[in-house]
C-alpha cells in the first residue's frame, strides 16, 4: 500500500514539472514574437491664420414682407380665384365680393350727397351769398351752411360707399404665396380674422437672440449659417442686417439676418439653428483633436526629433472643430493631432503624415 501511494505521488510531481516548463517556454516565445510597437502619429506645423469664430443660437425664420388681407366690408364672397400655396403676382385678383349690395349703397349715398349739395346752396343763398362768389364767402358762414345741410356727413358716406365698391376685388399688393385662406365662396368672411395672408417667401430673414455679453462679438454684415431643424443637412448662408440696441428682461438682444429663399425650401415660422461666423485674423489655431486632458489640465503634444513632448496650453475662442491657443505654443511648433490619446512625455513616435 505504501509503495502504491509513493508511486502516485511521484507521477503527480513529474506531471507538474512538465507543465511548469511548458508555461515558461510559452511566455518566452510570446516575448520573442511580440516586440514593442512605437506609436504612430500625425502632426502639422502651427502657423498664424484666420480663425472662424462661431456663436450658436436658436431662431425663427420669417418673411420680410407678410400682410393679412381683408375686405373693407363684410359681404358675401362671390368668387375665390386662388388656394393656399398658390403663387400670385402684384395686382392679381384673389377674390371678389358680390357687388349688388355695394352698388345699391353707392347709389343711395350719391343721391344723399346730391341732396346735401342742394341744401348747402340754399343755405348760402339764404344768407345773401352767390355761389359764383364762393371764394369770397367767409369760412364760418360756409361751415355753418355745411352743418345745416349735412354736406360733410353725406360726402363721407358717399366716399365710403365708393371705396367699398372699388375694393370689392381683393388683389395682391406684391408678389408672394397665399396662406391661411379658410373662407369658401358664397359665405361672409369673419370680420375678426383676415381673409388670407400673403407671404413673400423669396426674401426671408431669421430672428434670433444673443447674450448681452456676446453683443460686442457681432456686427451688421457678419455672416451666419441657418440650419432648419425640419430639414436635415440643409444649410443656407445669410448676413446680419439688424441689431436691436436694447436688452430684454432675460438679458438677451434680438438680431435679424437676411437669407435668400429662391429655391423655396424655407417656410414662414420655421425654427432653425443659427451659427454666427466672425473671422479673427492672425490666430494660432489647433484642431480639437490635438488637445487632451492630463490631471485636469489642457495638454498638447508637440513633435521634436521623433519624440512627443507634452505642453500645457491655454485656449481662448473655440468653434465646432478648433481652438485658439493663447499660451503654451508658438508658430513653427509641430503639433500632434492624431494618435495622441495614449502618449506620455518623451514618448518615441513615428510620423505617418501622407
Amino acid at each position: 500500500m505504501k509503495k502504491l501511494i509513493l508511486l502516485i505521488t511521484l507521477c503527480l510531481l513529474f506531471a507538474a514539472s512538465c507543465k511548469f516548463k511548458k508555461t515558461e517556454s510559452d511566455e518566452s516565445n510570446v516575448s520573442t514574437v511580440l516586440p514593442d510597437r512605437i506609436n504612430q502619429v500625425k502632426a502639422f506645423r502651427l502657423e498664424y491664420k484666420d480663425f472662424s469664430h462661431e456663436l450658436i443660437s436658436n431662431g425663427t425664420i420669417a418673411a420680410k414682407q407678410k400682410v393679412n388681407l381683408q375686405f373693407p366690408s363684410p359681404d358675401v364672397v362671390a368668387a375665390i380665384y386662388v388656394k393656399n400655396g398658390d403663387r400670385v403676382v402684384k395686382g392679381q385678383k384673389i377674390a371678389s365680393l358680390d357687388k349688388f349690395k355695394l352698388n345699391t349703397e353707392l347709389l343711395k349715398a350719391k343721391d344723399s350727397f346730391e341732396r346735401a349739395k342742394l341744401s348747402f346752396q340754399d343755405v348760402l343763398i339764404g344768407q345773401g351769398y352767390s355761389l359764383e362768389d364762393s371764394a369770397k364767402i367767409p369760412q364760418d358762414v360756409v361751415q355753418i351752411a355745411k352743418i345745416r345741410s349735412s354736406y360733410d356727413q353725406s360726402l363721407i358716406q358717399y366716399e365710403i360707399a365708393n371705396y367699398n365698391l372699388q375694393n370689392s376685388d381683393l388683389t395682391a399688393p406684391f408678389d408672394g404665396v397665399i396662406a391661411n385662406l379658410h373662407t369658401r365662396a358664397l359665405n361672409i368672411p369673419s370680420p375678426a380674422e383676415p381673409f388670407c395672408t400673403l407671404i413673400d417667401n423669396r426674401s426671408m430673414e431669421v430672428e434670433f437672440t444673443v447674450l448681452e455679453s456676446e453683443f460686442f462679438m457681432i456686427n451688421v454684415g457678419d455672416k451666419v449659417a441657418v440650419l432648419p431643424y425640419a430639414l436635415n443637412g440643409v444649410s443656407i448662408e445669410g448676413s446680419i442686417t439688424e441689431i436691436n440696441p436694447a436688452v430684454d428682461n432675460n438679458g438677451m438682444i434680438r438680431v435679424k439676418a437676411g437669407i435668400n429663399n429662391s429655391d423655396n425650401k424655407f417656410f414662414d415660422g420655421m425654427n432653425a439653428k443659427v451659427i454666427i461666423k466672425r473671422s479673427l485674423p492672425n490666430q494660432l489655431v489647433i484642431p480639437k483633436s490635438a488637445l487632451v486632458l492630463r490631471t485636469n489640465r489642457k495638454v498638447v503634444f508637440t513633435l521634436v526629433n521623433d519624440m512627443a513632448y507634452w505642453v500645457y496650453v491655454a485656449t481662448g475662442y473655440e468653434n465646432s472643430s478648433e481652438y485658439v491657443v493663447t499660451e503654451g505654443l508658438s508658430a513653427g511648433d509641430n503639433v500632434i493631432y492624431e494618435g495622441n490619446l495614449n502618449l506620455a512625455h518623451e514618448t518615441p513616435v513615428v510620423l505617418i503624415n501622407e
